[in-house]
């Protein structure tokens, strides 16, 4: 989609009866002004610097946007998109967090309460505007959904950029490198790239030492357990858990589901005999212990290796999704499927 014409100041764009007032005062001023050549203003703007390494243009899932310069007042929905700006050192530019849904990272808590947090789950479109970002970070497609009227169209048309975030895009398949090119993206949005180079080299040495303990072990069945009772949701083949899964020396037995997340019956689940299954753990979606209570008393998951051996891994939600927290998971999942090879 085209980018929608940007303002030249945040001001105008937010406040428009203000900034139509500015512009009557500026022609009053010029057309009084002591021969005020028509083209200096023009000229001034020609003439202004951009940051180094500006204009950044970004193709994000089909909308394409020109940064003349980082934005600077930055509003996030959902947790993973407000840790990774965080972890890349920008709570200075963000207004606004909004969804958290499980613990925030140790080292991040204190500059994530710090964010003005807008609201428990997807604010409003006015709400947000409420804010004046210039920039809006979503983390699940939700967070522009056109029916609740927060369309990429509608922030364009208000003057305010957005970013999906890069696992809702579509693609095929959601690997681990789509998040170190997500977070290189960012960075280079805000214009701090040597920074994103320095985060992504930590979580990449954090995976490849953690796959490297498992490399040799036999992968281990592993089912997702979401949330349902009549039907499992699970984690399918698009999304990036699978391929956590796989780092971690484990194999998704839903990985031939062709979403990010999906339905499956629970004849499914017995069918393919997972010996440990990972359950999500996030708000709103009942207790990890009300979790495993309802798969222990399933008669028909009694035979299911996983529910005989009583093998649960805990895994917050967050932690699944293209976000500095991927990285991290991926050593305590390993350690669940493969306690042997971290004594």
């Amino acid at each position: 989609m085209p980018r929608a014409p940007r303002p030249s100041t945040p001001a105008r764009r937010r406040r428009p009866a203000r900034a139509a007032g500015a512009f009557a005062l500026a022609a009053v001023l010029l057309t009084a002004g002591c021969g005020a050549s028509p083209g200096t203003d023009k000229d001034a703007k020609a003439t202004a610097s951009a940051p180094a390494g500006f204009p950044v243009t970004v193709d994000n899932c089909g909308v394409k946007t020109t940064y003349d310069r980082p934005p600077s007042r930055v509003v996030t929905i959902h947790q993973h998109p407000a840790e990774l700006m965080l972890s890349l050192g920008l709570k200075d530019r963000m207004v606004g967090t909004a969804f958290p849904d499980s613990a925030v990272l140790p080292e991040l808590r204190e500059d994530f309460a710090s964010v003005p947090e807008l609201a428990k789950r997807e604010p409003s479109f006015e709400a947000i505007l409420e804010a004046e970002p210039d920039f809006v970070y979503g983390g699940y497609g939700s967070a522009f959904a056109e029916k609740e009227g927060r369309s990429r169209k509608a922030f364009a048309d208000a003057g305010i950029d957005t970013h999906l975030n890069r696992e809702y895009c579509g693609r095929d398949k959601v690997t681990m490198e789509d998040t170190y090119e997500e977070i290189r993206v960012i960075g280079r949005i805000f214009g701090v790239s040597e920074r994103a180079g320095r985060l992504v080299a930590d979580l990449g040495a954090r995976v490849d030492k953690a796959a490297a303990a498992v490399e040799d072990a036999p992968a281990v069945p592993v089912f997702v357990y979401d949330s349902g009772d009549k039907s499992a949701f699970t984690a399918g083949g698009k999304g990036l858990g699978t391929d956590l899964i796989r780092l971690a020396g484990g194999k998704n037995v839903f990985s031939d589901l062709d979403e990010v997340f999906g339905d499956v019956s629970w004849e499914q689940v017995v069918e393919r005999r997972p010996e440990v299954i990972a359950i999500y753990d996030y708000a709103g979606a009942g207790s990890v212990e009300e979790k495993k209570k309802f798969l222990l008393s399933q008669p028909a998951l009694a035979d299911v290796p996983a529910v005989r051996e009583k093998r649960f891994v805990v895994l917050p939600l967050t932690a699944t999704l293209v976000g500095v927290r991927s990285a991290y998971i991926v050593e305590d999942l390993a350690r669940g499927l493969h306690p042997a090879s971290f004594r």
